[in-house]
């Protein structure tokens, strides 16, 4: 019986530990291959110039605000090459943001949007969250 309770106590621990392990490891990476990383003034410089932003985030947090006139692409059920398409050319400049460095949908994105040939990536990493606290329009 102490075995069993010793082998229990083992896998709970070593779940703990893995899930712990995964969740700290939710930080969105700084650069995507093929994108150009942006900081919130830039993104906001951009937005200036009438780029298109591309908000990956999930319907509840669309519609709880957004930067005005994003395109919104939720990455888990809408986002594809063919979605991507109907917004914009290849050739076209994207700025994608989600809900900043522990949302991982821009950065996935990016990197897809990538590998199917779109040729002006931005990565705006800090996301929905820098741009409403550094004062800018939202809707």
């Amino acid at each position: 019986m102490l075995k069993s309770f010793l082998a229990a106590a083992l896998v709970a621990i070593s779940t703990f530990a893995v899930a712990h392990h995964a969740d700290a490891s939710e930080v969105s990476p700084t650069e995507v291959e093929g994108a150009l990383t942006i900081d919130v003034h830039k993104a906001k410089a951009l937005f200036d110039e009438g780029l298109l932003f591309v908000d990956t985030r999930k319907d509840s947090d669309w519609e709880a605000g957004r930067i005005p006139d994003a395109e919104h692409l939720e990455l888990k059920s809408v986002f594809s090459e063919a979605s991507l398409l109907e917004i914009a050319s290849k050739d076209q400049p994207l700025v994608f943001y989600c809900n900043g460095e522990h949302c991982m949908r821009s950065s996935k994105a990016c990197v897809k949007a990538v590998s199917w040939g779109f040729k002006n990536v931005y990565y705006f990493r800090d996301g929905f969250p820098a741009w409403k606290a550094a004062g800018y329009p939202v809707e």
